[in-house]
């Protein structure tokens, strides 16, 4: 049975909010500013995700933010570098407060060298913020357990890791993602972290996920603008793949033409 066609990329939808492109990209750790704007056009994100504590937030001075085009891009204020639930609580209010959106990518962050979230509170800081009207995207490890809980506070969608902020490992651990996909259905899973290049996208698309968000393997790739492009089609080719139903796999040979008929 046909279940997709050769036509536009189906959309995403968090929190009531529609979204063209599945792919969601940062803004830190460009060369310039120009080079993260022509990134952000390559890749045909709607969303992109800024650390509310590395941007001046009144305008004073010129900061990346004079450089997103909010007619194309939706911006969506992280709490990067924040270790607490109160410090993630605080600087997601002063996100709101400058004008920059309700809604976060949420972060608590409970080890500096892995840069692992803090569980415990992160579910503290989801909790409260839904309850202020926030729309929570936690980022958070790879445990279906601890996903549950973040739903139950709240989060409008829920962000497990590939791998490692930054390391460019790609994804890591196929088996929880895929119990994590199997297992929830109330809210959009968009992998966070760990992606390294097209393929790794492609992948988390595959496993049917409904998003990613990277930052460093556009930003650190030798020609940034052309691994947004490669980002953009790979998460495209990942969707229509898990859409259309991939083969299954066998453990012998299968001829692609049938033998009935064959002149012996």
């Amino acid at each position: 049975m046909t279940r997709f066609y050769n036509g536009p990329m189906d959309s995403l939808t968090i929190a009531g909010r529609t979204f063209r492109s599945r792919l969601f990209v940062g803004t830190g750790k460009y060369r310039s500013f120009q080079e993260m704007a022509r990134c952000h056009e390559a890749s045909g994100a709607e969303v992109v995700t800024v650390a509310v504590r590395r941007v001046n937030l009144d305008r004073s001075q010129e900061s990346l933010l004079n450089h997103i085009d909010t007619s194309k891009h939706f911006l969506l204020p992280n709490t990067a570098a924040c270790y607490t639930a109160d410090e993630a609580i605080r600087t997601a209010r002063l996100g709101r407060e400058a004008g920059m959106s309700n809604w976060v990518k949420l972060e608590v962050i409970g080890d500096e060298s892995t840069l692992f979230p803090d569980n415990a509170g992160l579910i503290e800081a989801t909790r409260v913020l839904a309850k202020e009207g926030f729309v929570v995207l936690p980022y958070t490890n790879d445990d279906l357990v601890n996903a549950r809980r973040l739903i139950d506070a709240g989060a409008a969608a829920v962000m497990p890791l590939g791998a490692p902020i930054g390391s460019g490992l790609g994804i890591q651990n196929l088996t929880n993602l895929r119990i994590l996909r199997e297992m929830i259905h109330e809210v959009p899973l968009i992998v966070d972290a760990g992606v390294g290049t097209a393929s790794d996208a492609a992948i988390a698309m595959e496993l049917g996920y409904d998003g990613v968000l990277m930052n460093t393997a556009i930003a650190a790739a030798e020609d940034s603008v052309s691994m947004a492009t490669a980002m953009k089609l790979g998460v495209e080719a990942g969707r229509y793949a898990y859409l259309a139903g991939r083969m299954p796999k066998k453990l012998y040979a299968a001829a692609s033409s049938p033998l009935a008929g064959v002149v012996r």
